[in-house]
């Protein structure tokens, strides 16, 4: 996949066929429409194009309001989309100039003359342009002025309950993370450094990995612990994750760590991506170690169980 930081990256493409959106997530309605692209691509020699931006348009819109956690970071989503088979990605910089941009500036400057679309394919009741004035039945007038198809995707149903990216937000911060878990299409997963603690975890046999999230404005789960996966280096390993306050040790304040099972690497200021496959319990407060430890060898146990096919 040909990755654009700017329009003025990308050059000629044959007979683009294109989809835009934020495309946060890349969850399985997302991957409906990318699969409309492949299946109008396959066998006519033309190119697909993704188009999306960053930052995220409400971050630019809302900068004081906007309250986003995303679901995917740009690096993120350049990986996902790229195992999806697009050809092309254009990751447009959304700035307050570009936000004034006409719905139908958009269409003529960037669909048409830019990337010379054939065929353009939007999700369910998508909305473009200055004010998200641009509808498909803006895009469906103007199509046969400029000489392009246009193909909405319908509402995409997971088990009768339609699926967004706010839907996903929704159950990860509930902690239902096998909601969230179908409706992405694979596990969530965090990227992050390994930074040091206070190392209170080796005292207790239970040594944990301190987290610092690669981006302030990734999605945490609730609070609580979680069976997870930990990728390293090409490689993945079981473990559990707490996320909280630690009521327990309270001078520890709010911290994200993660304890990787039968693993001694040093890893420190590395990056570990960590993937969320159940939430096991709310974080509790004991009444003191031997307590904690008791419940972690049952955390273990049931960790195990979770992540054993």
């Amino acid at each position: 996949m040909m990755v654009y930081r700017s329009l003025d990256e990308i050059g000629k493409i044959n007979q683009a066929i294109v989809t835009q959106g934020t495309f946060d997530g890349v969850h399985v309605a997302h991957q409906v429409i990318i699969k409309r692209l492949n299946d109008l691509k396959n066998g006519t020699g033309r190119e697909t194009v993704l188009i999306t931006y960053e930052p995220h348009p409400r971050m630019v819109l809302f900068p004081e309001t906007h309250g986003l956690s995303l679901l995917t970071d740009l690096d993120e989503k350049i990986e996902l989309l790229s195992s999806q088979g697009v050809d092309h990605l254009l990751v447009i910089p959304f700035t307050p100039e570009f936000s004034n941009l006409s719905s139908l500036d958009f269409i003529r400057s960037i669909i048409v003359e830019k990337l010379n679309t054939s065929h353009l394919v939007i999700g369910y009741n998508h909305r473009f342009g200055k004010n998200r004035e641009g509808s498909f039945s803006h895009l469906r007038e103007f199509s046969k002025t400029y000489g392009f198809e246009v193909d909405e995707i319908p509402e995409q149903d997971v088990d009768q309950i339609s699926v967004s990216s706010t839907k996903i937000r929704e159950s990860l911060l509930k902690g239902s993370i096998k909601t969230a878990t179908s409706y992405l299409g694979r596990e969530y997963c965090i990227t992050a450094t390994v930074v040091k603690g206070k190392q209170l975890g080796r005292t207790i046999g239970f040594p944990t990995a301190n987290l610092q999230m690669r981006n302030p404005f990734k999605l945490v789960p609730q609070d609580g612990v979680y069976a997870v996966k930990v990728g390293w280096k090409g490689n993945s390993f079981k473990g559990m994750m707490n996320i909280g306050s630690n009521p327990t040790f309270p001078e520890k304040g709010r911290s994200m760590e993660v304890h990787i099972f039968d693993f001694t690497e040093d890893i420190y200021n590395q990056s570990i991506r960590v993937s969320f496959v159940d939430k096991l319990r709310d974080e509790m407060k004991f009444s003191g170690i031997e307590e904690l430890q008791s419940q972690l060898n049952r955390d273990k146990l049931r960790a195990l169980e979770v992540l054993t096919p």
